[in-house]
């Protein structure tokens, strides 16, 4: 994990492994910030979807029990809201390096749509 301190918060960028070892943990809560089209589309299963055009870091759950760690496609806009939660007063607060992208590249699995039938799938890459 790498940090940073922005004024007198800490802003974390979480590798893939690491949010995947804590959210099997059940540690973090895991936010997509990407459109809810490609959210329906594929998604980590269990990842709350909260798409950046509707963000409201002041509306973020306190955490207390569970660290909040953003992703989306591939980190630019998770790490943006990131910095508008801290923005926001919420911290610490962390995104996923390389979002969904790096995800799937590193074969865990997500929730994919069948495409013959349009309904949604498990999805584990070999």
């Amino acid at each position: 994990m790498k940090s940073e301190k922005v004024g007198d918060a800490t802003f974390e960028t979480w590798t893939v492994d690491e949010v995947a070892r804590a959210f099997d943990a059940n540690e973090i809560v895991l936010i997509d910030v990407r459109t809810p089209q490609e959210y329906m589309f594929e998604h980590i299963e269990g990842a709350l979807l909260m798409p950046l055009a509707f963000f409201k870091g002041d509306k973020l759950p306190d955490q207390g029990k569970k660290r909040i760690v953003f992703h989306c496609g591939s980190g630019v806009r998770s790490e943006r809201v990131a910095r508008a939660a801290i923005a926001a007063g919420v911290t610490p607060i962390a995104h996923m390096e390389g979002g969904f992208g790096a995800w799937k590249e590193a074969k865990k699995p997500f929730i994919g749509t069948n495409m013959a039938t349009g309904a949604p799938q498990s999805v584990t890459p070999e």
